[in-house]
């Protein structure tokens, strides 16, 4: 290899590692102090059914990151799920659905443990396809990884919008 081909991918690299100290995550403690103590003390109130269970483990772990409830809430977060499924493709030739859309819309509502001040609320919404076959186990499994899927979908995008509304907010 020529030195014509190395240089540029070596100031390529220098200037990389120069600028990786630059950047910072957009909710880090640094960037807005006090937030990381505040998503772990948010409270994640049970969420019925099945999804329910899988957004309710997935959300504790999101914002309290040790999967733990938190010790001394400051915050309760309720939930209510919703989902359906949409079979957009039918086989003409035994009349089965060949594939499945199952979405999720979950209302959400953060208050504060004293005095039930409203903190947030919202409704997110996901989406997590599978496919289906004519045998009945295989079937069940895909929805019920589709649901996995689903819930951990739901938990991200309430997890980001938790955060951006506490770091939103005056001290």
């Amino acid at each position: 290899m020529s030195w014509s081909r190395i240089a540029p991918a070596a100031a390529a690299l220098v200037v990389a590692s120069l600028l990786a100290g630059c950047f910072q995550p957009l909710y880090s403690e640094t960037a807005h102090p006090g937030l990381v103590a505040d998503l772990r003390a948010i409270e994640v109130a049970p969420v019925g059914g099945r999804i329910g269970h899988y957004l309710a483990e997935n959300l504790i772990a999101d914002l309290n990151g040790t999967g733990q409830s938190a010790a001394t809430p400051k915050y309760r977060l309720a939930v209510k799920v919703s989902t359906g499924t949409q079979t957009p493709t039918v086989n003409s030739m035994i009349n089965v659905a060949s594939s499945a859309t199952m979405t999720g819309d979950a209302d959400y509502a953060l208050t504060k443990v004293d005095g039930g001040a409203e903190v947030v609320k919202g409704t997110a919404n996901a989406a997590a396809a599978y496919d289906r076959t004519t045998q009945r186990y295989a079937d069940m499994r895909a929805a019920r990884d589709a649901e996995i899927r689903l819930a951990r979908a739901l938990s991200q995008e309430i997890s980001l919008r938790l955060a951006s509304a506490l770091a939103a907010k005056t001290p």
